[in-house]
């Protein structure tokens, strides 16, 4: 088969997009800097985009995800793999005369900067990225606005999975310190369900969702919940009063036909 849909980025979220659009009967090619790490039966194409563009080989495409991940979290970083190796895989696809029908961008939630809890965040705020990688997630979005007509931008929160292992490991020794802190996460197979049901949905989707789950919550309340469960310490309380962060709402990715298998961290750490 020719590849009818090409994954730009292959790392867990990635690969799980790929591995659902794959049990629907896509052939998909990924690109990845060792492409032996891509899991079958997707097929790997080894390219560093922060240096050069892809060689692509012959595609019949239909459909485009965009999930890199830059480490580290610095502004040379981000600018590099979210905006240069985006406009190389872009250059890529328009030299070979590739053009989607549907198009999804994993972003971030970052873009929003620190505006505070006394609103939900949806669609319509403003984004202020208050630092630089979160700047140049805003450049991508923009750079893939401007590139792929009719494309797709998906803000996911704060992503966990697997065990929720970092948040775990601070339970258990003790570690939450910001107790006040809102928190909003998405587990990771919500995540990926998302963007497969933007690229397959009936109708086309808008230009912007926020993907996150169904409950801002305040850190404590979490750490409080997990607690017992894993036999640690009680974690510092959560005071609604000292609370500061940001709250997201998901109403407009709810209303598009999206369920998310884990709606609240409940579910989502059940399995820790």
């Amino acid at each position: 088969m020719t590849p009818d849909v090409l994954l730009v980025g292959c790392g867990d979220l990635g690969a799980d997009i790929g591995g659902r659009l794959s049990a629907r009967g896509h052939d998909v090619l990924a690109i990845r800097r060792r492409a032996e790490l891509v899991p079958a039966p997707l097929h790997g194409l080894a390219a560093d985009l922060t240096r050069e563009p892809p060689a692509l080989p012959p595609l019949a495409l239909t459909q485009l995800v965009v999930a890199l991940t830059a480490r580290p979290r610095t502004e040379e970083s981000y600018r590099a793999t979210y905006v240069d190796g985006l406009r190389r895989a872009l250059d890529a696809l328009e030299a070979a005369g590739q053009v989607p029908r549907r198009a999804v961008l994993v972003s971030s939630t970052a873009v929003y900067g620190d505006i505070g809890p006394e609103r939900l965040i949806d669609e319509t705020t403003v984004p202020r990225p208050s630092d630089g990688p979160a700047r140049m997630l805003l450049a991508a979005e923009r750079l893939f606005a401007d590139r792929v007509p009719g494309g797709t931008v998906l803000r996911l929160s704060g992503l966990y999975g697997r065990g929720g292992a970092r948040l775990v490991d601070q339970v258990r020794t003790g570690g939450v310190t910001d107790p006040h802190r809102w928190t909003n996460r998405i587990h990771r197979s919500d995540a990926a369900a998302a963007v497969v049901h933007l690229l397959t949905r009936d109708g086309q989707p808008g230009p912007l969702y926020v993907g996150t789950d169904d409950e801002p919550c305040q850190l404590g309340d979490v750490a409080a919940h997990l607690a017992p469960r894993l036999d640690a310490p009680a974690p510092p309380a959560a005071d609604p009063a000292q609370g500061h962060g940001k709250r997201l709402s998901n109403a407009l990715l709810r209303a598009s036909g999206w369920v998310p298998e884990h709606p609240t961290y409940r579910e989502g750490y059940a399995e820790a």
